[in-house]
Parts: structure tokens; C-alpha cells; sequence
């Protein structure tokens, strides 16, 4: 058994987001971190290894520097790594970047007993998007916003939050989870994880790996292939300060109740 775990370098929103004058991120000057829910998609998957020694596959799509952030999952206690990389893979929006995710997870290889895991959306973009996407085009059963996971033999039960509540799925392997940060509390890297990082096999796919694979077209892949794009990305004007009113007495009320009806709020 193995599960592969899909991760993705994304632009650390704690900071500053900077903006390019034609609206796209500029992301060469932000610091990026791995997306916050694949980091609980990644801490099940080494849960389920400590269980089980089950196999853990990270791969990701990105700029070579992205081996950084696979390294760190190595050191984490995944098994190996794959970087999905190529200049014709470049401004690939959701529906193209599944395309190519799913033919490197082919690549790789799904067995009857595997799991591919994904976070439930990234913070780039908020779509939730790829990794629904992916399951389909790998044919594989999906549930998503898992909120617990437990493995019987080749039976995954998973406990799904929803708006108002909660619900539970059962479904054969293989199959597609995408992973919310109420499942678990993602792990630290150790000492010792990070000299052997170092020596686990980190490979990557480019163009010429992938072409062969049916999902592979120019016309399925890069900004060619992707059926939407960004208008436009900018930073909201930041609000004015505001107004303290102090007191609890009447006065204090009236005075509140004019300056809301002198900005027709009431």
C-alpha cells in the first residue's frame, strides 16, 4: 500500500501580497510556504504509515526552488518525492493543473489497496478545485472536507464535515481524500528527518516524462489549455480608522444614534 500526497508552494499571505502592474501576483518577492491544508493531508498519510508502513508519495507542481518544500516533506517521514516541472506546464489554471497531476500520479502508479490525499483548497487561489478534478480524471471514488480518517483492509471510513454538521462515508480503495485542517495538527520535521531527507529519491517529471499520457495535450495543459484566467489581482484599499465612542450613559447612545443617521446607517 502507498498513498500519495499531493502539496503545493504557495505565497505566505501572512505578509505583505505584492502585485504586479498587470494584476498578477508577484510572487519572486514573497516568501511561500507549503499550503496549509496539504500539510494535513500529508500528517494523515504519515499517520496511516505509522499504522500500517505503508509507502508516502509527496508530489507537486512547480518551479524547480519547489524541491525545497518537498525536501521538508521528506524530512517529515514521507518516502520519496516527485516535482512535477516544465516550462510548457507554466499558467495552467485548475482544470489544466489536475490534467497534469493526475498524469504524474499515473506515472507513479495506483495500486487497488492505494490513497491519493490532497489538502481541501489552497490559500492562493480558494477554489477546491484540483483535487475533485484529479479524481475524476483518474476515475478514482472522491470524499472530500475529511474531518477524520480510519483504514479497515481496503475499506476507508471518513467522518465529513459539512456546513451544519457532519458525514460519514465509507469507500473501497483506491480512492481521492481531500484533507481539512480539522483532521489533525501537522508534525514537526526532526533532526535526524533532515539528514535523511537528503537521502531519499527526489525525482522529477518533466514535459517529455508526461507527454505519452492520454490527459497530456498542448491543448489540456499550460495557459493554452486552461479554459480560464485571472482578470485581475489587487490589494484591498485598507479601511480608515475607526471611531471610539466611551460611555454607557444616555448622552454617549445620542451621540452614536446621530453620527449613524448623519451616514445613513439608520
Amino acid at each position: 500500500m502507498k498513498i500519495i500526497v499531493s502539496i503545493k508552494q504557495v505565497p505566505d499571505t501572512s505578509g505583505k501580497v505584492a502585485v504586479n502592474p498587470d494584476g498578477t501576483l508577484n510572487r519572486a518577492s514573497m516568501q511561500t510556504i507549503t499550503n496549509p491544508d496539504d500539510m494535513n493531508a500529508l500528517e494523515a498519510a504519515l499517520k496511516l504509515k505509522d499504522a500500517t508502513g505503508c509507502k508516502v508519495v509527496v508530489v507537486t507542481m512547480g518551479p524547480p526552488p519547489a524541491a525545497g518544500m518537498l525536501r521538508e516533506a521528506l524530512a517529515m517521514g514521507a518516502d520519496e518525492a516527485v516535482l512535477v516541472s516544465a516550462r510548457e506546464f507554466g499558467g495552467s489554471d485548475t482544470y489544466a493543473t489536475s490534467q497534469i497531476l493526475a498524469a504524474a500520479v499515473n506515472r507513479i502508479g495506483v495500486e487497488d489497496d492505494d490513497i491519493v490525499m490532497c489538502g481541501r483548497q489552497a490559500i492562493d487561489g480558494d477554489t477546491a478545485q484540483v483535487g475533485p478534478q484529479m479524481a475524476e480524471k483518474l476515475h478514482l471514488p472522491q470524499i472530500t472536507y475529511a474531518a477524520d480518517i480510519t483504514k479497515d483492509g481496503n475499506t476507508i471510513t471518513v467522518k465529513r464535515m459539512l456546513e451544519d454538521g457532519y458525514m460519514t462515508i465509507k469507500t473501497q480503495t483506491p480512492c481521492l481524500i481531500t484533507c481539512i485542517k480539522e483532521l489533525n495538527e501537522p508534525r514537526y520535521m526532526s533532526v535526524g528527518g533532515v539528514f535523511e531527507a537528503y537521502g531519499k529519491p527526489l525525482t522529477t517529471f518533466g514535459y517529455d516524462d508526461l507527454k505519452d499520457d492520454p490527459l497530456i495535450d498542448a491543448t489540456t495543459i499550460g495557459l493554452k489549455g486552461s479554459p480560464t484566467n485571472i482578470f485581475k489581482s489587487f490589494t484591498p484599499p485598507q479601511k480608515g480608522a475607526g471611531m471610539m465612542l466611551e460611555g454607557n450613559d444616555k448622552a454617549t447612545c445620542e451621540k452614536l444614534a446621530g453620527i449613524l443617521a448623519a451616514k445613513h446607517i439608520i
